[in-house]
């Protein structure tokens, strides 16, 4: 991890923790895969592995790794019920980066 100890401060003037911080979420979510979870938990949710995996279409096993990554990174919440795994977003605000990414002239 590195560590922000000093840095010039722009008209934004964010500090060094909340910079970590937002780090530390897009680094969570920056795989095409996991960007599509988090679009489809926009939409609905909570959904089970397998639902997710119907809609994307991908190996159960790759699709486990992304959820369980984004789970450890806190990005996700999760909870079982009988032999299903559910998923949601831990907060409901990651969904405000799609927003702005797609007000971005650059994509």
């Amino acid at each position: 991890m590195i560590i922000i100890t000093k840095t010039k401060r722009s008209s934004r003037n964010i500090d060094a923790a909340k910079l970590e911080k937002m780090a530390h979420i897009l680094k969570s979510i920056s795989h095409p895969l996991r960007l599509e979870v988090l679009e489809l938990l926009e939409e609905k949710e909570p959904q089970s592995v397998a639902e997710i995996r119907e809609q994307i279409e991908v190996e159960q096993s790759l699709l486990s790794h992304h959820l369980t990554k984004m789970k450890d990174k806190g990005v996700l919440d999760s909870f079982r019920e009988g032999r299903n795994i559910y998923y949601r977003r831990a907060f409901p605000e990651i969904s405000k980066i799609f927003d702005c990414m797609d007000k971005c002239d650059i994509f």
